[in-house]
Parts: C-alpha cells; structure tokens; sequence
C-alpha cells in the first residue's frame, strides 16, 4: 500500500480542535466585562447626575452661560458665566504643558539612554516619589516660596517682552495665570516623565544596535529609532498630565488671587478656574449656587473627554509607531 504524502508546510488541516474552557478563564472574562461595563455605567451616572442638576441652574441663569464674566450665582436674580473660568482654565493648563512636556521628555531620554545605571535608578526613584506629593503641599510651597521669588523673573520678562502685552507687568505680587501654569508645569513634571521613561525604555533594542552599526551618533539613534517608537507613549503621557493641570484645586486656590476678570497680560494678578472656583465658592453657596458649580464642573467634564478624545484619535492615526 503506498504511503500518503505528507501535507505541505503550512497548509490549514480540515479537522477543528477542541479547546476545553477552564472555569479560572470564565470567571476571569466575567469579571473583566463587568468591570467595563460597570465603568461605562458609573460614568453615565455621572454625566446624568451634573446634567439634571445644570439644567436647573441653566433655567434661573439671567446671563449668558458661556460668555457671561460675572458669577453672582447665589444673588436675586442670579447671574453668573464661565467665560472667565474657561479661559483661566485653558490657558494656565497650556502654559503647564509647553512648560513641562519638553523637560519631561528630556529627562525620560536622559535617564533611559545617556545616565549610567548608578545615577539612572535614583533619579527614576526621586522622580517617582515627586508625583505621590499631595497638591496642598505643592500648593503651600508655590505660595510661601514661588510667588515671593518670581518678580525677578516678572521683571526681565516684562523688560524684554513687555512690548506685546502679554507679558507685560505691572507690580503686584506674582499670583498670576502664569505663575499657576509654572506651578502646574512642576506638578505634571513627575508624570509625564515617568510614562515618557517607560515607553522609551520598550524601544526595539535591535533598531538601536542596527542604527549604531551603520555609524549614527547617539543622537541620531534616538531621533531615528527611539523618539518615533515612543510618540504615541508620549502624547498619551501628555495627556495624562493635561488631564491633572486642568482638573488641580487645592494648588491653584492656595497660589491664585482670584477675580472674575480677563486680564490682556498673563502677569497681572486675577483670573479663576473652574477647580478652584468650585473649590473656594461652594461652602458659602445655596441651592442654586451648588447647581451652578455643577454646571460648571459639567463643562470641565466634557472639555476633559473632548481632551482625552482628541488624544485618542491623534494615537490611532500613528499605530504604526504604536
């Protein structure tokens, strides 16, 4: 009888396995699931919740929600807009990330490629330990410390840059927009260096090694290899200190002299965020005075998903990096 042929290499068989399901995996897929779907509840809860309890205060508003400068939420007829909020909130918050996003990644690649091990680990430990700081405390330094000794720094750049008005100065003690978003670039520090260091530390070792042996200078390894691989790690660890600086409370109520004015100078003292507003303002408030912080926490609830969004489409759009 002759023998059969054996099958070609990589040809599909036609008889299905059975795989046998053990209970561990059942229970561990359960769990999961209901994890997920318990956090897409909790998050609709929440979304419900400050949406039913902003309609009502939107319905007594007599100003405009949006573009109003006002807050007198708690007056006869109450009056009250979060133009001042949104703006204080928005630009401290970008002023943090051009601030700290260069140095983070600086230092993630210094720790990752250019320190020896001896300095690497301790460094990776101390900036490790600087995110676990509570904010109060960042905030009772920025206050007893920073702000006494950024007039310096106000003067040279009202000397040399006065002339655009943005940073023009005027005197006054530095309780500024700028001076929070200095605070807040110190705070996010730590974090996006930590997940910056991570993703630079899972970079292809083979793409290193392969750009070294064709003559590339360290330099050049990292911009070829290092830096492209760890893009999306370090968008997404941007965001993730973005998501701190616009939602951070105790730091900036402790720095900020607040005022619900917009000033065209980010050096004069004044300006609010929606955190610190709400932080400051709801022990004293009524009913519609808590429904009119909520209504404001509902707007930096949306402009963080509408962040966190954004964030999300500029990672699926590099996968290939991913």
């Amino acid at each position: 009888m002759a023998a059969q042929p054996a099958p070609a290499l990589g040809a599909r068989t036609t008889k299905a396995t059975k795989t046998t399901v053990r209970p561990g995996d059942r229970i561990f897929l359960g769990l999961s699931r209901g994890s997920g779907i318990l956090l897409l509840v909790i998050m609709a809860a929440i979304a419900v919740f400050l949406t039913v309890r902003a309609a009502h205060a939107l319905s007594v508003d007599e100003g405009n929600f949006l573009t109003t400068f006002d807050w007198k939420a708690n007056a006869d007829p109450p009056v009250f807009g979060i133009a001042v909020l949104a703006f204080g909130t928005v630009v401290s918050s970008l002023i943090a990330m051009v601030l700290a996003v260069p140095v983070a990644v600086g230092i993630a690649l210094f720790i990752s490629h250019y320190a020896p091990r001896r300095l690497a680990a301790p460094l990776s430990y101390v900036i490790d330990l600087l995110a676990a700081v509570p904010s109060i405390v960042y905030g009772l330094w920025g206050a007893l410390f920073l702000v006494p000794h950024l007039g310096g720094l106000y003067g040279w750049l009202d000397e040399y840059f006065g002339w655009t008005g943005v940073l023009a100065y005027h005197g006054g003690a530095a309780r500024s927009l700028f001076t929070i978003g200095i605070l807040l670039a110190i705070m996010i520090l730590p974090i996006v260096t930590s997940v910056s260091r991570e993703v630079f530390l899972q970079a292809p070792k083979m793409h290193e090694e392969a750009a070294l042996a064709l003559g590339a200078t360290r330099w050049e390894v990292i911009r070829t290899a290092v830096l492209p691989f760890g893009r999306s790690g370090v968008i997404s660890a941007s965001m993730l200190g973005l998501g701190r600086a616009l939602g951070e409370t105790m730091a900036v109520a402790t720095v900020l002299s607040p005022s619900f004015l917009i000033s065209t100078s980010l050096l004069d003292p004044g300006g609010g965020t929606f955190a610190q507003n709400i932080a400051s303002s709801f022990k004293e408030s009524g009913e519609t005075g808590k429904d009119a912080l909520i209504a404001s926490g509902l707007v930096l609830f949306v402009l963080t998903l509408l962040v966190n969004g954004a964030a999300r489409m500029i990672i699926a759009r590099r996968k290939e990096f991913s």
